[in-house]
């Protein structure tokens, strides 16, 4: 578990699930740099954690929604700490 959160891309993608439920492509607008493979993986490994649901709506075109679960808003809490110290003490 601590080698997921101390990932970058999982705890980024864990930051933008704080506000609620959110598409793929969302997630990747929020997440500047990030390939579509990188975060597939990084989603499959969170959901895998139970960290989050992803949620497949039967619609065309297929929609799916993910969001954080209750263990993956605790475990955002203390992220968002470690997000906002590293923007206040490391971004130039």
């Amino acid at each position: 578990m601590l080698d997921l959160l101390a990932n970058k891309w999982s705890t980024l993608a864990i930051g933008t699930l704080e506000s609620g439920p959110r598409r793929f492509g969302e997630i990747k607008r929020n997440l500047e740099g990030v390939s579509p493979k990188v975060l597939s993986q990084t989603l499959k490994r969170l959901e895998e954690a139970g960290l989050l649901t992803r949620t497949v709506y039967a619609e065309v075109p297929p929609r799916v929604d993910y969001e954080l679960t209750a263990l993956g808003h605790s475990a955002a809490a203390p992220l968002k700490l470690l997000r906002d110290w590293v923007e206040e003490n490391v971004t130039p």
